[in-house]
């Protein structure tokens, strides 16, 4: 290596914020290196890059390194950035919307939203985007991952921007996949906030409602085509929609279709868009599949990674009920009432629990609705519509909600039922602390989840606190497990020996005799049949008459 590029590592090594000790006992043995603008950084194998560093740097321990991932875990990923810990130098400072390139349309629908700085994810995709690169950007969810695509794609697809009335001027050039239905609809409704000076016309397509809207939005041409890969699917064998004009393709919540078993729809639809493409792809979280998928269609991808993955939101506290399961809906009510909580989004694990939370909630006095996959679309949409004019204090959710609720400021996140998924934790707590805002994650826990509890806090690597609530108590045999105490684990104390096979008890002096265990000898004796049975098998079996036989003989009819 040129001693001026060990020159430059050295400097970008003197500016970066440094990782903690803990992720470098998670992630292996490859450094990058990094600037908050988004500087190329260099990968090498481990070893290489250590003696390199600690000989540029030998003042500072090797733990101090920044060891982020592995060269092997990223294939055909080639650039990695990762943008500095909150909390660091002013020279650290993200740069503004202004100073990242947009077009002064897109800069002024951003200020009629209200943000005036971008989110990390934002600072480092959007420049990226611009460029024409492909990405692979990992974030917490809440960080801005939507506008972190939408606003690039916005002022690429401008040139494009026609006022013609002609289906023929609007064909599909972006493609945006989400895996679920309200994901969607939050998506598309972000492009035509950002690009309402642009003349770009964009719609949105799932599953749940009749076709023949969609259908006419399509024939009528759009530049954005947000949709659920089910019914784009559909539409393609029904040819309401061409994609052979498609410029930026993006996958969103990737690691969600790989939970949900969208990967081959996936497939399928990359296999009807023209094969020079721009390629994005977001999730929450970066694991061996979801970048074994990105190294399917990715190409020369650059990584945008803004927290470890599976990463809590720091914004959000987090906090243990312990109950008995079948107190969980006294104290959730108990809870509501007794704090006065407001905007109450609470997770159950199936549908039917969903249902039947809700009504007990209505009987409680709290205004609850439900929303789950058995509800129409039409339902669902307003039963979120009235959760966010709070109309309705607590809206009851399954995972289904987890991706693609999207509530300004939501204050709270109650886990009714812990998920099946530590992931799934990270997603629903990801409703709240969004953007920066603060958030609080409750979790009812009976007995038969304190192992899914322990999982959680293992992957997430916080203890989190917990409480027993007053009257709503655990059972006392279970309650260490839950309270923290690892189960099965030895006490603290001496150990009593115990007597060797054979050898006398030494204590029998200072013991009372113990009287000898009675035991029936029935669990001893071998079986032996009784005189009556043995009587009963040796005796003749008794005589019966012969059975009658009637046959009927017909015989063959005279020609």
């Amino acid at each position: 290596m040129p001693s001026s590029t060990l020159d430059d590592l050295a400097d970008a090594y003197a500016e970066v914020s440094l990782v903690n000790k803990r992720l470098l006992n998670e992630y292996e043995t490859v450094g990058q290196t990094f600037h908050r603008q988004g500087i190329d950084c260099i990968l090498l194998k481990g070893a290489d890059l250590l003696s390199r560093l600690y000989g540029i740097r030998g003042t500072r321990p090797l733990s101090d390194v920044d060891l982020l991932v592995h060269e092997r875990d990223l294939p055909a990923i080639h650039r990695c950035f990762f943008v500095p810990q909150p909390g660091r130098r002013e020279r650290d400072r993200l740069p503004s919307f202004a100073e990242l390139g947009l077009l002064p349309e897109l800069l002024k629908a951003v200020a009629e939203q209200g943000y005036t700085e971008p989110t990390p994810i934002q600072a480092q995709a959007i420049p990226l985007v611009l460029q024409g690169r492909d990405v692979m950007g990992g974030a917490q969810t809440g960080t801005g991952k939507t506008a972190g695509f939408v606003l690039p794609l916005l002022q690429r697809l401008a040139r494009h921007a026609s006022t013609s009335a002609s289906p023929a001027r609007h064909p599909v050039r972006a493609l945006i996949l989400t895996p679920t239905r309200e994901l969607a609809a939050q998506v598309e409704e972000s492009v035509r906030l950002y690009g309402k000076y642009i003349n770009l016309r964009s719609t949105v397509v799932f599953g749940g409602i009749d076709m023949k809207p969609q259908t006419t939005a399509l024939r009528q041409g759009v530049e954005f085509l947000v949709a659920t890969p089910g019914r784009l699917l559909d539409h393609v064998q029904q040819k309401t929609v061409n994609l052979q004009q498609v410029e930026a393709f993006v996958l969103d919540e990737a690691d969600r279709m790989l939970d949900m078993g969208f990967i081959p729809d996936v497939r399928r639809i990359m296999s009807l868009l023209p094969k020079r493409r721009q390629n994005l792809l977001f999730s929450a979280t970066l694991t061996g599949e979801i970048r074994g998928l990105a190294d399917s269609f990715l190409s020369d991808p650059v990584l945008v990674q803004v927290a470890r993955n599976n990463a809590a939101a720091e914004s959000v506290t987090h906090l243990v009920h312990p109950a008995r399961r079948e107190r969980k809906r006294e104290l959730l009510s108990h809870l509501i009432e007794s704090r006065d909580l407001r905007q109450v989004l609470v997770f159950t694990s199936t549908r039917i629990g969903a249902n039947r939370l809700a009504y007990q909630l209505n009987r409680d006095g709290i205004r609850t609705a439900a929303i789950h996959g058995d509800k129409t679309q039409p339902e669902r949409l307003q039963a979120l519509a009235d959760f966010k004019s709070s109309n309705v204090r607590v809206l009851v959710a399954t995972d289904v909600a987890a991706r693609g609720l999207d509530i300004e400021h939501l204050p709270h996140v109650v886990n009714f039922e812990l998920p099946g998924s530590p992931e799934d934790y990270v997603h629903r707590i990801g409703r709240t602390g969004r953007a920066g805002a603060t958030g609080e994650a409750i979790s009812l826990v009976c007995a038969e989840e304190h192992e899914r509890l322990e999982a959680i806090e293992k992957m997430i690597r916080l203890a989190i606190p917990r409480k027993i609530v007053p009257g709503f108590e655990p059972e006392l045999s279970v309650a260490p497990s839950i309270m923290g105490a690892t189960p099965g684990r030895r006490s603290q104390g001496p150990r009593e020996r115990r007597p060797r096979r054979g050898e006398p008890d030494r204590d029998r002096l200072t013991r009372a005799p113990q009287s000898a265990k009675s035991v029936d000898p029935i669990f001893s004796t071998p079986y032996k049949p009784s005189p009556a049975a043995l009587n009963t098998a040796h005796a003749p079996a008794p005589h019966r008459p012969p059975r009658q036989v009637a046959a009927l003989l017909v015989g063959v009819p005279k020609k």
